[in-house]
C-alpha cells in the first residue's frame, strides 16, 4: 500500500504539469462547455505561440540553473531594429525576420560576456540588461508608437495549408530545441552541467561556452517570439514586451523546468504556455473578474513553483539512499 502510495506521488509529481493542464481543461469546460470548441482551442494554442517560442529558449537557461530577465526587453528591441531595416531600408519581411534574431544574438552575446567573462550574476546581469535594451529602444522611438509597413500584417495573418504562421513557426521551434536537447552532445552537455557545474567542468566540459550558448539562444528565441507578435498587431509602442518576462520563466517553470537546473523539456515549455493562456482564456469564458484574473493565474504559477521545490527536495533525499547517483 505504501509503495503504490508512493509510486502514484512521485507520478504525480514527474506530471504535474499534464494533470494541471487536465484538471484546468475539465473545470472550464464544465463551467463553460464553448470553451472546449475547436474554434477556441486553436486560438488557445496560437496566443500561447509567442510566449512559447520565448519560453523554449528560457528552458535552455533554466536547465542551467540559470535566469534570463531581459526577454522581454529583447523582444521590444530586436523587433524595433527589424522595424527599422524595413521601413527605412525597404527590406522584405523574411529578411526583417532574420534582422530580428540576429539582434536577439547580439543581445543574447552581451549577457553573455558579462556572466561568463565578467563573472556577474546572471540574475544582476540580465535585470541590468532588461533595463538597458528597453532604454535603448525607448530612445531609438523618443516613446513615440512604431508603426511596421502592412506586409508584416499579411505575414502574420497569413496560412499554410489553413494553419496560421505563428503556430508553424512555433512547431519549428519547439522541434529543433527538443531535438539540440534530445539528441545532441550540446543538449547532453547542457542537461549535465545544470546537475553538476562542477562535476562538468571535471568531465572536461567548457562550461563557460555552454553558459554562453544557452544565453544566446533565450535571446535569439525572445526576439522571434517579439517579432511574431509584433506581425499581428502591426505596431509597437514603448510597453510592448513589458513584464514578459515573467509569462516566459512561469510557463517554462510550469512546463517541468527546474529552477535549480538538469529538468525541463522543449515540449514541456510548449504545455506550460499552453497551460498559462488556457487560464488566461478561461478567466475571461467564465466571467471571472478582470482583477481577479491576476491572482488566480497567480496561484497557479505558485503551485508549480511548489511542486518543483517539492520534487527537488525528493530528487535529494533519493541520492542520499542510494550509492549511485540516479
Amino acid at each position: 500500500m505504501i509503495k503504490s502510495l508512493e509510486k502514484a506521488s512521485d507520478f504525480l509529481f514527474r506530471n504535474a504539469t499534464y494533470v494541471i493542464f487536465a484538471c484546468v481543461l475539465l473545470y472550464y469546460g464544465l463551467q463553460a462547455p464553448s470553451f472546449l470548441s475547436v474554434e477556441s482551442l486553436s486560438n488557445i494554442v496560437k496566443q500561447a505561440s509567442f510566449i512559447g517560442i520565448a519560453a523554449i529558449g528560457m528552458t535552455f537557461v533554466l536547465l542551467t540553473a540559470g535566469i534570463d530577465l531581459s526577454v522581454g526587453a529583447v523582444m521590444f528591441l530586436a523587433p524595433l531594429i527589424a522595424g527599422y531595416a524595413m521601413r527605412d531600408l525597404g527590406v522584405p519581411v523574411p529578411v526583417g525576420l532574420l534582422v530580428a534574431v540576429l539582434t536577439g544574438v547580439l543581445l543574447g552575446a552581451i549577457n553573455a560576456i558579462l556572466i561568463v567573462r565578467l563573472k556577474v550574476v546572471p540574475f544582476i546581469t540580465t535585470l541590468a540588461t532588461l533595463f538597458l535594451f528597453r532604454g535603448f529602444g525607448t530612445w531609438l522611438t523618443s516613446s513615440q508608437q512604431f508603426d511596421f509597413p502592412e506586409e508584416i500584417r499579411r505575414f502574420g495573418l497569413s496560412t499554410v495549408l489553413g494553419v496560421p504562421t505563428p503556430l508553424i513557426v512555433f512547431a519549428i521551434v519547439a522541434l529543433a530545441a527538443h531535438v539540440v536537447l534530445a539528441h545532441t552532445a550540446f543538449g547532453r552537455q547542457v542537461y549535465a552541467f545544470g546537475n553538476s557545474p562542477e562535476g562538468a567542468r571535471k568531465a572536461g566540459l567548457s562550461a563557460e561556452w555552454i553558459q554562453a550558448r544557452v544565453f544566446i539562444i533565450c535571446s535569439a528565441c525572445a526576439a522571434l517570439s517579439g517579432f511574431m507578435l509584433i506581425a499581428q498587431i502591426g505596431r509597437l509602442d514603448v510597453a510592448f514586451g513589458e513584464g514578459s518576462e515573467f509569462d516566459v520563466i512561469a510557463a517554462a517553470v510550469l512546463g517541468g523546468a527546474s529552477l535549480f537546473g538538469g529538468i525541463g523539456s522543449a515540449f514541456g515549455a510548449v504545455v506550460g504556455a499552453t497551460l498559462i493562456q488556457t487560464v488566461k482564456l478561461g478567466l475571461v469564458f467564465t466571467g471571472v473578474n478582470l482583477y481577479l484574473q491576476p491572482i488566480m493565474l497567480g496561484l497557479i504559477i505558485f503551485v508549480a513553483v511548489l511542486v518543483d521545490g517539492v520534487r527537488e527536495k525528493r530528487l535529494l533525499a533519493l541520492l542520499k539512499r542510494t550509492i549511485r547517483p540516479v
